[in-house]
């Protein structure tokens, strides 16, 4: 029970932090520093941060050579994939869409757990997926409407695309999880994405203008690479061995109120009427998903 409870804590921590994530990437990304450069640079410091437990560990836990080609996979995917699709999609779009957006990972997540018949639907489940999926697609279409100065179609439509990764790395990898120490299967995964983004990214490190970067620049720059890159990936891990996947995705949902809040709190963003409506839509289809487990366990 405790540690349930612990991989709870965890949750509602990774997801807060990654919620600071929408606006200070918003702020930097594009004007001061290229997408490209930060997915580098940002994989190159979870890969230094992973490197660190190997001082306190007594054991290096090896791999099995089945199940490397997975871990490579999972890097492709979560390391990289789920970064370049987060990171070019919020340089076309505003944080507020960006978080919001999110919220569509346990849609996608059920949808996955049906494919791979860990989960069956009920009618709950199909009106959760309807609701939340017609959200989601029209906060994508309207991206390009004029009341939508910051936002995109091209942009939501690359977040929708990484809140797809996360959630076949929550499905698909879960099994992975429970295989390997979360030190471990973390230090294969960024250190391979470093490895493989590090010749493409880094001439877009080495001509970013770190002069016109002011301290305000230079703080958000540090926070989202030093503090989101490999903790909130650690604690969300730990709580794959302990929750089902669709559970740890439901926390998906206290991102955008915390994004929303900074966003606007900081100047970036303005808070649409239309963006409201689709997003209690999005937060209604995810609400009854969620609601559909309760009544299950009764």
């Amino acid at each position: 029970m405790l540690n349930r409870k612990t991989a709870h804590i965890s949750l509602l921590l990774c997801n807060i932090v990654w919620a600071c994530d929408y606006p200070l990437y918003n702020l930097v990304l594009g004007t001061y520093i290229s997408p490209l450069a930060m997915i580098t640079a940002s994989l190159i410091m979870a890969a230094l941060w992973s490197l660190l437990p190997l001082l306190w560990e007594r054991r290096v836990e090896s791999v099995a050579p089945s199940d490397r080609m997975k871990i490579f996979a999972a890097a492709l995917l979560m390391g990289i994939a789920r970064k370049v699709f987060f990171m070019f999609g919020l340089s076309h779009t505003s944080p507020i869409d960006g978080a919001i957006i999110s919220i569509t990972t346990p849609l996608m997540v059920l949808l996955l757990s049906v494919f791979v018949g860990v989960e069956t639907l009920t009618k709950m489940k199909v009106l959760g997926l309807l609701l939340g999926m017609a959200g989601a697609v029209a906060m994508i279409v309207t991206g390009n409407g004029t009341s939508h100065a910051h936002s995109s179609i091209l942009g939501n439509g690359l977040m929708f695309a990484g809140s797809c990764v996360s959630a076949v790395y929550m499905v698909w990898f879960k099994g992975l999880v429970a295989r390997y120490s979360i030190t471990t299967l973390l230090r294969w995964i960024y250190c391979i994405s470093a490895i493989i983004m590090l010749p493409i990214g880094a001439h877009d490190i080495v001509i970013t203008d770190f002069s016109a970067m002011d301290t305000k620049i230079i703080l958000a720059s540090l926070f989202v690479l030093i503090v989101p890159t490999y903790l909130p990936n650690l604690l969300l891990n730990y709580s794959l061995r302990l929750v089902a996947p669709t559970v740890t995705s439901i926390y998906a949902y206290v991102q955008p109120v915390v994004a929303i809040a900074l966003a606007v709190a900081m100047g970036l963003d303005k808070l649409q009427p239309d963006t409201v409506i689709f997003a209690l839509i999005i937060f209604i289809g995810v609400g009854l998903v969620a609601g559909s487990y309760k009544k299950e366990t009764v």
